[in-house]
């Protein structure tokens, strides 16, 4: 079986080509730019760039993997959760290729997507595990039970962990997005210069918070000179970055704890920061578990692992029709 996926949640154009044995026989993406002079994500931009490179995107997938569409057995693509417009670009260009084509139609949950890209990455994982999706849009933690089942543990009640990342990285100055940039100052800095908060909801152990981190951020370098944060800028990155990083760590650790499920697969943009992959791994040979990070080229949002996602659908019996609509709030489990 060979699967085309199409990804177009948020300010990414991805098509991608796998088989049944998750070989990634093509994946071609579109990083959009146009956001970095905004600070942020614009949905009308983002949803304008998906519709002008859905077809060039296309066209390279396809070359890239040498072949036409009439190899492709099926199309499988993203209908939610994400930015509607985008979603939109995505899902009806992909529910034309089903109509002109008689290819059989899937829609694939994003978050869901994600998860796959560990598959994707290391043939030895396989359910149950635990699973982290970190991105800028997204933090949950998972129990992935098998194929296509999932408990939720917890979710952010506020900022996902890349949103924190973004908004401390504006503040400051780092300009967007913050992710990456916050990593490489955070490496030559003292992580115990400021001992910023880890927020814990009461009654909910696997929840995550990351406004409160965010605040104590703002609250730190407001009321200092600019030469203040100029001068401490790799102290402030690395103190931030290690609040967030045992926030998520920790509530890995207890999942591993007290559901003995032994593996943990993390995944999403954030998945490629630095310190959470030292750290995380670190912790993994402490304690005799394996944790599992993508390539960073799949860290981001990309369509090989829609395609992975929708293989597996489909082995199971499942498909959609041509009434699929996007859902900017689909939820996972």
């Amino acid at each position: 079986m060979i699967v085309l996926g199409i990804e177009t949640s948020c300010d990414e154009t991805s098509c991608a080509v796998v088989d049944d044995e998750f070989r990634i026989l093509s994946n071609s993406t579109y990083s959009q730019l146009e956001h970095s002079k905004y600070g942020g994500i614009v949905p009308e931009v983002a949803s304008r760039q998906q519709i002008k490179k859905i077809v060039p995107i296309f066209r390279d997938c396809m070359e890239q993997a040498a072949m036409t569409i009439d190899a492709v057995d099926a199309v499988a693509v993203t209908c939610g959760p994400g930015l509607i417009g985008s979603l939109l670009v995505g899902v009806n260009f992909a529910k034309g290729i089903s109509f002109a084509t008689g290819k059989p139609l899937i829609g694939i949950n994003h978050l869901e997507g994600h998860i796959y890209s560990n598959i994707l990455s290391h043939p030895g994982l396989r359910p149950p595990f635990i699973s982290l999706i970190i991105s800028g849009g997204h933090t949950q933690l998972l129990s992935v039970e098998d194929y296509c089942r999932y408990k939720l543990l917890g979710e952010t009640r506020d900022d996902a962990a890349g949103e924190a990342y973004d908004k401390v990285a504006k503040l400051l100055g780092l300009g967007y997005p913050g992710g990456d940039m916050i990593d490489k100052h955070a490496r030559e800095g003292n992580s115990k210069f400021v001992r910023f908060p880890r927020a814990a909801v009461r009654g909910d152990p696997y929840a995550f918070s990351f406004s409160g981190l965010k605040t104590s951020v703002a609250l730190h370098v407001n009321d200092k000179p600019a030469s203040y944060v100029q001068d401490h800028l790799a102290d402030i990155c690395a103190s931030f970055q290690e609040a967030l990083v045992d926030s998520l760590v920790d509530r890995c650790l207890l999942a591993q704890s007290e559901l003995s499920l032994g593996d943990i697969a993390v995944s999403g943009g954030v998945s490629a920061n630095s310190r959470l992959r030292d750290v995380l791994q670190a912790e993994s040979k402490r304690l005799g578990f394996r944790v599992y990070f993508p390539p960073l080229l799949l860290c981001t949002d990309n369509a090989a692992m829609i395609a992975a996602a929708g293989i597996v659908r489909l082995q199971r019996g499942e498909s959609s029709d041509l009434s699929l609509d996007a859902s900017a709030q689909l939820r996972l489990a």
